[in-house]
């Protein structure tokens, strides 16, 4: 009851500003081109990932570096999803040249995440079809992969350096864009989970977007939207949106909105969603995203060095003793109890 008073006060409160001409609807518009657009005027697109693993924004992604148009603007591709200490290897493979399967797949196993997130088909299927596209374009305009992850070696890890170099992730990454990216005049797509992108970060603190905008970088950062309130919620005409659009944010109802009713932590959080993002991408409802959280591909399961490698070290960054909450399943524990069922149902 108390969460239905919050939202009907919050839901008032927005359509009495659009009445009184403060705020506009959202108006959806073609994702792709607003992106492609964007690069007008912006050395950096931070597109925000929604939440890791869900199928929907991997194929917008797919879609976008596919359009023509991409390539004729974009020159690098900066992700989350890849440890820069495999950059050469990275670099190499996205040219076409031949790269050994083992060797490759460190480029996006081998990060500072350590229950493997970019294990899914999907992150390595990416970085495939950039090479796919890549080989399609004259050398000149060939799109580099930059693997934003810093560089770490699990094998003489503690569990405190593995959370200390956690808090560097943003930093490495930022100094990585001014190097590679802004230094060279260039233009990247930067792909990230969202909350790598805020513009007021919680406790006064920097994120990756922050530090790149006080070096002078012009930024547009977008919102993916796949958790939280189904943006009907909002705004009901979202509900006749073309799937996926994408909406600037400023001066509309969905921007004067409580940016925790998109992260899903309700409607009292005071920071509006146009003070942290500058545009939405709309997948479709939130019931319709489909996530691959623990779909690795089966032959990883039978991997054993793969398999010790991942399970070491989600085993190391597991505080000691510690026992989830009733019906809550730890990254672990879900990814013996899938690859129990991939070995016993082969098929």
């Amino acid at each position: 009851m108390t969460r239905t008073i919050a939202f009907a006060a919050t839901a008032f409160l927005i359509t009495a500003s659009v009445v009184q001409g403060q705020t506009k609807p959202a108006a959806p518009l073609d994702p792709i081109t607003a992106i492609i657009d964007a690069f007008r005027t912006h050395d950096v697109v931070a597109l925000g990932e929604g939440r890791h693993n869900n199928e929907q924004g991997y194929a917008f992604r797919l879609a976008l570096i596919r359009d023509p148009r991409f390539a004729a603007t974009v020159n690098d591709i900066v992700v989350e999803s890849g440890g820069s200490a495999h950059q050469d290897v990275m670099d190499r493979f996205i040219r076409g040249e031949s790269v050994p399967e083992k060797e490759l797949r460190l480029a996006w196993q081998d990060t500072t995440v350590p229950d493997g997130p970019w294990d899914i088909a999907m992150y390595e299927e990416f970085f495939r079809a950039v090479r796919t596209l890549n080989a399609s374009l004259a050398q000149e305009r060939q799109l580099r992969v930059l693997l934003g992850d810093p560089p770490f070696d699990w094998e003489h890890a503690t569990r405190e350096e593995a959370i200390r170099v956690g808090l560097q992730r943003d930093p490495f990454a930022a100094q990585l864009i001014q190097r590679e990216v802004l230094m060279k005049r260039h233009r990247a797509l930067v792909i990230y989970g969202d909350g790598h992108f805020l513009r007021r970060p919680p406790l006064g603190g920097a994120s990756l977007v922050t530090r790149l905008v006080t070096t002078g970088a012009r930024v547009m950062n977008v919102w993916t939207h796949t958790s939280g309130r189904d943006l009907t919620t909002l705004q009901a005409d979202v509900n006749a949106w073309r799937i996926p659009s994408l909406a600037f944010t400023a001066g509309t109802t969905l921007g004067a909105a409580s940016f925790g009713m998109f992260r899903g932590t309700g409607g009292s959080d005071d920071v509006r969603l146009e003070d942290q993002f500058d545009a939405v991408l709309y997948l479709g409802p939130i019931s319709s995203i489909v996530m691959r959280r623990s779909e690795i591909a089966p032959s990883l399961c039978a991997d054993a060095d793969y398999m010790k490698m991942r399970l070491g070290r989600m085993a190391l960054m597991e505080p000691p003793d510690a026992t989830p909450p009733p019906g809550i399943v730890s990254p672990t524990e879900r990814l013996k109890r899938y690859c129990a069922s991939v070995i016993a149902n082969p098929n």
